[in-house]
């Protein structure tokens, strides 16, 4: 995570906080963050290895034969299996359950204690995964993964946005999404080297090196310090809250942020049921977010080219080397646009990134559809000019992705939510996320097979849905502290008229709270 190269010695704070980002915040969130390699690995890996003829025919000997021999069916249908696309994405239904149990687990015991038991179940799953000779013992490996990928990535986020400062809680919380970027990376990058070992038998070390940074996470974790929010949720001990504080933010002014938290956290205190209070209608706004933007995020049909890549580039033509070194380099073009969403992210504000973001997403898919309706038939091959088109087209996709809604995703739902839902809120991200992941992985190989180009269309017909949303009715949140988001919504054209409701102020607010304890001082 190359937090320090854009905030390094810039001071002063968001919402009058003081402080700077300092080496003990780098690294706490550079030890966190790495959990988004987890996540990326296995979407790379499942990717890369399904596409691998020596993997296709030991576990899916079917899709093997439609593949290499059958000239009578669709291009497009040529991967088109109901247990395949189990194999994908059953991951996703263990995470979707995980995450929700997630909640309860950092609300309780902390965000460090999510993150070690993900990270523990994540390196159990490698093991099988590596060690597979049957369908079962992958679906294992899958559910395993999924199980470790629940907690962590409804666990880190959290974490990396209680630990910021405010007036750089983007840059760090994108931290988390250039994570994911870099483990897809260095898995196309494996499976890519692994392909060419004799035998057949490298897709075990593609499945078996996912324990790695899972490991380096599970031990990173024992000596991560928790969040200064957690510390006041969990037994009040404002001292010790204090002394974290001024650690990470290396000042002693740090009593105006205090005060924020003591006051978030009497609140939370009187929320028994998270989940079931998000559905109040004090809560609407972070609701409705908490479930719109992970659901917009996975219906532009980023997964597709998250773990399909390598098999839609075979489908068009390419060859199977060829098209897992195509992945490595729409991957490559991933990870540098999040290295620019890290440096503009807090400059620029979280709207224009997403709006921008949203154009070039809408074009991409626009043209790829294009030239599939146009260049490439049911039968016979394309020409390679046209899929090394698609290939760039796809590049410029991922990087709109990459610099807006990937990272942001992750980002605006964390911290619009206040203390008392911050968990739950992050869980319904997650499960959302997992959720349509699943449904998509679930439906795409057949979508393609029976949609064919249109499927290209479909997405960008959400992408444009998506953009308007975000035009209407998402405020701006840059450099504002969590603990103050109440007065977005309390302005916004749209929302004022939600949370305005008599209902919307049974429950004080952290403000409300904190003006009370300031007059009984006083008094």
């Amino acid at each position: 995570m190359a937090i320090g190269a854009f905030v390094e010695g810039q001071r002063g704070g968001g919402g009058g906080y003081s402080g700077r980002v300092t080496p003990f915040v780098v690294l706490s969130c550079i030890v966190a963050g790495s959990g988004g390699i987890l996540f990326g690995y296995d979407l790379g890996i499942s990717g890369g290895v399904t596409s691998m003829e020596p993997f296709l025919k030991k576990f899916f000997p079917d899709v093997y034969h439609q593949m290499k021999g059958d000239k009578k069916v669709s291009n497009y249908c040529r991967f088109d299996s109901e247990l395949l696309t189990v194999f994908t994405s059953s991951l996703y239904i263990a995470g979707l359950v995980a995450t929700l149990c997630a909640s309860s687990v950092t609300r309780r015991f902390g965000r460090r204690a999510s993150i070690l038991i993900g990270g523990s179940v994540f390196v159990a799953g490698s093991v099988f995964g590596g060690a597979a000779v049957n369908v079962y013992m992958l679906l294992l490996n899958r559910i395993l993964l999924g199980i470790g990928l629940g907690f962590t990535n409804q666990s880190i986020p959290l974490y990396l946005s209680e630990m910021a400062p405010p007036q750089h809680r983007g840059a760090i919380n994108n931290g988390f999404e250039l994570c994911i970027s870099i483990g897809i990376l260095i898995a196309n990058l494996i499976n890519y080297g692994v392909d060419k070992i004799e035998g057949g038998w490298g897709w075990r070390i593609s499945l078996s090196l996912a324990a790695v940074p899972a490991a380096f996470l599970t031990v990173g974790a024992v000596f991560l310090p928790e969040t200064p929010s957690f510390v006041i949720q969990r037994g009040g001990d404002v001292d010790e809250a204090r002394a974290l504080l001024r650690r990470l933010r290396g000042t002693e002014g740090v009593q105006k942020e205090l005060d924020d938290l003591v006051a978030a956290s009497e609140v939370s205190k009187t929320i028994r049921h998270p989940l079931r209070n998000m559905l109040r209608r004090r809560y609407r706004p972070q609701l409705v977010i908490a479930v719109v933007v992970p659901f917009f995020n996975q219906v532009t049909g980023i997964n597709v080219i998250n773990f399909y890549a390598p098999v839609m580039f075979r489908t068009i033509g390419l060859k199977e080397s060829a098209s897992l070194m195509s992945a490595v380099v729409t991957r490559v073009c991933a990870t540098a646009a999040n290295v620019v969403a890290m440096a503009v992210v807090d400059r620029f504000g979280r709207r224009r990134l997403l709006l921008v973001g949203g154009v070039q997403m809408l074009v991409s898919q626009v043209m790829v559809g294009a030239i599939l309706a146009s260049k490439f038939k049911e039968h016979g091959g394309m020409e390679k000019e046209y899929a090394y088109l698609v290939l760039c087209v796809m590049c410029v996709f991922v990087a709109g992705f990459a610099w807006s809604w990937g990272p942001l995703t992750y980002l605006v739902p964390t911290e619009i939510c206040p203390l008392e839902v911050r968990s739950a809120g992050q869980s319904i991200v997650i499960a959302v996320i997992f959720l349509l992941t699943f449904v998509i992985g679930q439906t795409f190989l057949a979508m393609l097979c029976h949609l064919k180009f249109a499927t290209f269309f479909l997405f960008g017909a959400w992408v444009c849905a998506m953009t308007l949303f975000v035009f209407f009715f998402l405020p701006e949140t840059k450099q504002l502290p969590m603990e103050q988001m109440d007065q977005l919504w309390r302005t916004h054209w749209f929302w004022k008229r939600i949370v305005g409701h008599p209902e919307s102020i049974q429950t004080p607010s952290c403000l409300e709270l904190q003006q009370q304890q300031q007059q009984t001082s006083s008094e």
